[in-house]
């Protein structure tokens, strides 16, 4: 595969996905961001918890 002909398949891979918005249905963004939220206060307790000697 040439370069020109992989960068052609890559535009149209990215025209075809301007239809759809880029979202899928079931996500819903405050649920995302909420979980992610808690998994890192999660993560830096438990670092805390680790680093007892400061």
């Amino acid at each position: 595969m040439s370069f020109h002909s992989t960068a052609a398949q890559l535009v149209t891979l990215a025209a075809e996905g301007q239809e759809h918005g880029g979202n899928h249905e079931s996500l819903n963004p405050y649920l995302t961001g909420g979980g992610a939220l808690v998994i890192l206060l999660l993560m830096l307790w438990i670092t805390t918890r680790f680093n007892r000697d400061r």
